[in-house]
């Protein structure tokens, strides 16, 4: 099979290449492999079970046209200071054009037009005071939400528009490896588990998510694709009442906080947060269950959910920081019987596991129900639990009631970001004709910035 060009994974990154392609008259052949179902056919069967049953061969949440974000809350942050270190590569001036362009995108294909977080100064005044007062760094990042279930129905547009105007997409297919020749990428094989299929294009973009970093991390190792170790988020999903983030969620939507706290100074941020929404169960391979959060757009939950996670990075000798943050997750799923843990931060600072029986009494009612009570401390990092709860009482000065002792910690919330693949500004690697691209390159992180590093790679093979 010879293409122009071979994508492989149908995540933001991948599905914006062939768009902006689309866009600028390409007329060149393009194929999206991708290891999941069309966006059409992805089905968690969570909402009739109630629990998760462990899909195979992939989690439907994580795996299939658009990624994680179909089943995510769908948001988009409009600055470049968020999402990644791909301003550092290709400077803030152009990141921020590519943003306002690609948004006007999301936009044509039905986005809500309404942009959270804007205007409100005065408010945001005084919660970026009580911040610095805090330790703590604000970002006030307008956010244009799409919600979990509005989210698909984008999505499932832009599939039929890239199908529609010529672009094949196969479905049930992985990428087994490169095809090199002389340090020049020729292509791939993918397979479906019955057939292998050596497929040959010009350019190869390699834009496998989150999901697939452990997969470029092993590519990279096994044909000498020049990347330096990467950073790891290992942290929790915290959870409280929407009482206590009232302001904040009214003001911003979403709070990005950053800190540094003491003793050991690591990096510690907010992520995702989801004002009445729900806690997720997403299901990686080897059956390794990690914790993550959405929020619909109509459905409302009486909870607020948000990522707490402490940045890892790791010098040499030591070169697995993804293999060192799965076995993290082994651990905690080890101690909740394959189940997401759930503990009261009352309880933790109390040195206590946390019961059931605790649970059902609470003003807070967990939104996973699923999720088994435990001590997730005894799985969790001391270096990793000692920011965590440093940073929580630390953000509980700028919301009052944040470190509450009914407050819900679910763990494990691992962030898995593939070593950071060397390139250029125009994103060429030291292998001519590949290109790696979103959060599997370790230069972004979230829909927006993956898909803006798509939109730029679309206009350079363009």
């Amino acid at each position: 099979m010879n293409k122009d060009v071979v994508i492989i994974g149908a995540g933001p990154a991948g599905i914006f290449t062939a768009l902006e392609m689309l866009k600028k008259g390409s007329k060149k052949k393009i194929l999206i492999v991708e290891k999941g179902a069309a966006i059409e056919n992805r089905r968690c069967p969570k909402n009739k079970t109630k629990h998760c049953v462990s899909c195979k061969p992939y989690c439907h949440i994580t795996t299939g046209f658009s990624g994680a974000g179909a089943f995510s809350d769908g948001k988009l942050s409009l600055s470049y200071e968020v999402g990644g270190d791909l301003p550092s590569l290709i400077g803030e001036e152009l990141a921020q054009e590519t943003i306002n362009y690609t948004d006007k995108i999301y936009l044509e294909f039905g986005a809500d037009e309404h942009v959270e977080g804007i205007g409100n100064t005065e408010e945001v005044k005084d919660i970026r005071k009580r911040a610095i007062q805090a330790g703590l760094k604000l970002v006030d990042c307008p956010i244009r939400h799409l919600g979990t279930e509005k989210a698909q129905g984008i999505y499932y547009s832009i599939e039929q528009y890239l199908l529609n105007n010529g672009v094949e997409i196969i479905f049930g297919y992985e990428c087994i490896n490169l095809i090199l020749d002389k340090g020049i990428c020729k292509g791939v094989v993918v397979t479906n588990g019955k057939e292998e299929i050596e497929i040959l294009a010009e350019n190869t973009i390699a834009a496998t998510g989150r999901r697939g970093a452990d997969w470029l991390e092993k590519i990279c190792a096994e044909h000498n694709i020049a990347h330096q170790p990467g950073t790891v988020d290992i942290g929790v999903r915290v959870e409280v009442r929407n009482e206590v983030m009232e302001k904040v969620n009214n003001v911003l939507y979403e709070s990005k906080l950053i800190g540094y706290p003491k003793p050991f100074k690591n990096k510690v941020r907010t992520f995702c947060q989801n004002p009445g929404g729900f806690v997720s169960q997403e299901n990686y391979d080897n059956d390794l269950a990690v914790v993550n959060g959405h929020s619909y757009k109509d459905l409302k939950s009486d909870n607020t959910n948000l990522a707490i996670l402490c940045s890892h990075n790791f010098c040499e000798p030591f070169n697995q920081p993804i293999a060192y943050a799965q076995k993290v997750g082994e651990l905690t799923n080890m101690l909740g019987a394959g189940h997401i843990l759930v503990q009261r931060f009352g309880d933790i600072l109390d040195g206590k596991r946390t019961w059931q029986k605790e649970l059902s009494q609470s003003n807070l009612k967990p939104t996973l129900p699923d999720a088994a009570a435990g001590d997730i401390t005894a799985a969790m990092p001391y270096r990793a639990m000692i920011n965590i709860i440093n940073f929580i009482q630390a953000v509980d000065n700028v919301v009052p009631g944040f470190a509450s002792e009914e407050t819900l910690l679910y763990s494990p919330e691992l962030k898995f970001y593939s070593n950071r693949v060397k390139m250029d500004k125009d994103f060429n690697t030291n292998v001519k004709g590949l290109y790696c691209l979103g959060d599997s390159s370790g230069w972004t992180r979230g829909l927006m910035m993956a898909s803006v590093m798509g939109v730029l790679m679309g206009r350079r093979l363009v």
